[in-house]
C-alpha cells in the first residue's frame, strides 16, 4: 500500500503507538525498525497499530512531525516575540540548536536523509513540521519588528534563512561528518551571540 493511498486513522491508543515508534525508530532506524518492536514498545498488538498507521512511512512522518511540532510550539510559547531584536534573536537561535543538536533532531534528520532517495516525502515532510515553521515564525517576527522601526530588511525571507545559517556556523558541519555529536552551552552560546551580532550589524536600524 503507498503512502498515497493509506490513511492515519486516530483512536484511544494513537499516542501510545507514537511513543513506542519513537522509542524504535530512533533507536533502530527507519529501516532496522520493525513493526512487531514497535508494538511490542507500544504495548498494543500488530492489528492496532496497522489498524492506526497501514503504512510504516506513515507511522514515521507522524512521529517525527508529533516532535517537531512540540518542540516548536515550546519554543514560540517560551519566547516573547514582542520584544526587541537583541532580546529575541538570541532566544530563537539558542531555540534552534537546541532542537537541530539534540539527539532525537539528529537522529530524525539522518533518517530522513539515509531514505530520502526512496522516500523522499520522508524529508518535506520533517522540513514542514520543523525547520519550515520556525522559518515561518521568525520571517513573522522580522515583519512586525521592522514595522517598529527595530530592523531594516526588505526580503524576509532571506534574512530568516540567513540568520538560521549563522547560527550553524561551525557547528553543522561538525555535525554531519561526525566531528562532534554534543556541545556544551557555551559552544552554542558563542555561535548564536555571533549570529546575532552579525545579523544586526547587517540588519539593525
Amino acid at each position: 500500500m503507498t503512502t498515497t493511498q493509506a490513511t492515519v486513522r486516530r483512536g484511544r491508543k494513537f499516542d501510545q503507538v507514537l511513543e513506542g515508534a519513537r522509542e524504535i525508530f530512533l533507536r533502530d532506524g527507519f529501516e532496522g525498525a520493525s513493526v512487531d518492536d514497535i508494538a511490542r514498545a507500544a504495548g498494543v498488538s500488530k492489528a492496532t497499530l496497522y489498524s492506526y498507521f497501514p503504512d510504516k512511512r506513515l507511522l514515521f512522518m507522524e512521529m517525527a512531525s508529533a516532535q517537531c511540532q512540540a518542540q516548536t510550539d515550546e519554543a514560540m510559547l517560551s519566547i516573547d516575540m514582542s520584544g526587541p531584536p537583541d532580546r529575541v534573536l538570541p532566544q530563537v537561535g539558542r531555540r534552534f540548536l537546541s532542537f537541530l543538536l539534540s539527539e532525537m533532531g539528529q537522529r530524525v534528520f539522518r533518517i530522513c536523509v539515509a531514505e530520502s532517495d526512496r522516500f523522499p516525502e520522508l524529508g518535506r515532510q520533517f522540513y514542514q513540521c520543523g525547520p519550515r515553521m520556525l522559518h515561518n515564525a521568525l520571517t513573522g517576527y522580522l515583519h512586525q519588528s521592522a514595522e517598529r522601526g527595530e530592523l531594516r530588511v526588505t526580503d524576509f525571507e532571506l534574512a530568516a534563512d540567513q540568520f538560521a545559517e549563522l547560527c550553524k556556523a561551525d557547528l553543522w558541519a561538525k555535525l554531519c561528518f561526525g566531528i562532534q555529536t554534543r556541545f556544551e552551552d557555551d559552544e552554542t552560546g558563542r555561535v548564536v551571540d555571533g549570529a546575532v551580532e552579525t545579523f544586526l550589524a547587517r540588519y539593525g536600524a
